[in-house]
């Protein structure tokens, strides 16, 4: 509950002092793909399908797959700049705010993940919200390795504290962990 209460916070309060900064990045965004505004449905709480919003990082003719299956030459260079800044996840705030998402919880994945969801499932990882960063995140474990991915992410449910959400978060915004991959 008080993880809860704290996401709305923090989530109002980033959208709306970090109101500027979006409008900055979503014009930006127009004049490198036409299309700044990446919506996708994700995998939510209790299997249940959400519309996760982010910045756009590639072009927008690529396929809709894990960053893991996408080619290198899709990332535009700003996109590349907003990936590796991490303000690709900034929208997701709204996510947050709505209730679908969690600043820290297991990263939602795209209903095609048939192993991962399968595996999560299993350690009763979907029965939490996603989030937007979390002990995976942070250690460089992405979605192409499901099942360390799914143990990774119950591990982090299994000891979430107030202490460790605020770890999870000042490791992501101080620059730890790459990131979602895509194969070079």
């Amino acid at each position: 509950m008080l993880i809860r209460l704290l996401d709305v916070i923090f989530a109002f309060f980033g959208l709306f002092f970090g109101f500027p900064v979006l409008v900055i990045l979503t014009i930006i965004g127009l004049f490198d793909t036409g299309s700044p505004i990446f919506c996708q449905q994700r995998v939510g709480r209790n299997k249940k399908p959400f519309t996760l919003v982010k910045f756009r990082t590639m072009k927008p003719d690529t396929a809709h797959v894990a960053s893991h299956l996408a080619n290198a030459s899709a990332i535009t260079p700003f996109g590349g700049f907003l990936r590796r800044t991490k303000l690709d996840e900034l929208p997701q705030l709204w996510n947050v705010l709505c209730g679908d998402m969690s600043l820290v919880g297991p990263r939602p994945s795209l209903f095609n993940q048939q192993e991962l969801i399968a595996e999560r499932e299993r350690l009763n990882v979907l029965a939490a919200r996603p989030g937007i960063t979390g002990l995976a995140q942070v250690n460089d474990i992405d979605m192409s390795t499901p099942e360390l991915l799914a143990k990774t992410d119950a591990q982090m449910l299994a000891t979430l504290t107030i202490a460790n959400y605020f770890k999870y978060i000042f490791m992501t915004v101080s620059g730890k962990g790459s990131g979602d991959r895509v194969k070079r």
